[in-house]
């Protein structure tokens, strides 16, 4: 219980740091969207912090606690890596951010951005995270959910990663050929595939490193993948953004043929 706990610990600990330092960023740029690249970084520290901490205390630094410590850095760093270099061709503010605060950074102050996003952001890493850090200093109960929540996480990251390629290949497209709305690929079967991807991740996640190392693991961890889920699919993630893609030409019919979050065939006609 004490390598659990020490775990733990150190997520938020990590979760901490960089949320902190984030916000000194957010106030220099004037913008709170560069949070985004942090969440996916807050992980993936985490992710490394828990793994040398175990290896260092001689706990659970076995393959499953370096695989998932690989799955979570992969995961994380490609987020991270692939959010920053859209915000960096995009300077402006996220109007996601905007609505959940009531106004830009400038209107509202540091204070309420730091309450409303990087302190609540910082706090969710940890409880995000529990199946991971958990997971990183247990040992392997069954070896088969291993395997499984490795396959879901596949799953999961296929879905992030080739539906954020074909977003980008869409903006891409000079605007007197683009089509009103992206529904081909992925985007046909669900209009949100990067925030299924994500949910998918982190269920994936629980499965290796939560479920595989008995029940009550399980079940003491399954708060993390449905948190995930609860946020993308209806408070910041889907539902938010789709407050304002409802007002787009093209895309209140896209949203009538088309899956909000678990991909299904489009309709027609």
């Amino acid at each position: 219980m004490t390598d659990v706990l020490v775990s733990i610990a150190l997520s938020v600990v990590v979760a901490a740091v960089v949320m902190a330092v984030t916000a000194l960023v957010a106030r220099q740029q004037g913008r709170v969207a560069v949070v985004d690249v942090a969440w996916g970084a807050a992980f993936a520290g985490a992710a490394l912090v828990c793994g040398a901490g175990a290896a260092v205390g001689e706990a659970g630094s076995g393959p499953r606690t370096w695989l998932l410590v690989g799955l979570v850095v992969l995961w994380g760093g490609r987020l991270a890596w692939h959010i920053g270099r859209r915000t960096a061709q995009h300077r402006g503010e996220d109007p996601r951010y905007e609505k959940l605060l009531g106004g830009t950074l400038a209107e509202v102050g540091m204070a309420r951005a730091v309450r409303k996003v990087f302190a609540l952001q910082g706090a969710l890493v940890p409880v995000i995270a529990l199946p991971v850090s958990v997971g990183i200093v247990r040992e392997v109960r069954w070896w088969p959910v291993v395997v499984l929540g490795a396959v879901v996480w596949a799953v999961g990251l296929f879905f992030e990663a080739v539906g954020d390629a074909q977003l980008a290949a869409y903006r891409s497209l000079p605007r007197d050929r683009r089509p009103q709305v992206l529904d081909t690929g992925l985007w046909a079967w669900t209009r949100h595939p990067n925030y299924f991807g994500d949910a998918c991740v982190w269920w994936g996640l629980w499965l290796a490193g939560g479920l595989a190392s008995g029940w009550v693991t399980g079940l003491a961890t399954v708060v993390a993948p449905a948190a995930m889920t609860w946020f993308l699919s209806e408070a910041t993630g889907a539902r938010l953004l789709e407050q304002t893609m409802m007002r787009r030409p093209g895309y209140p019919e896209y949203a009538a043929r088309t899956s909000r979050f678990v991909p299904r065939p489009p309709r027609h006609g």
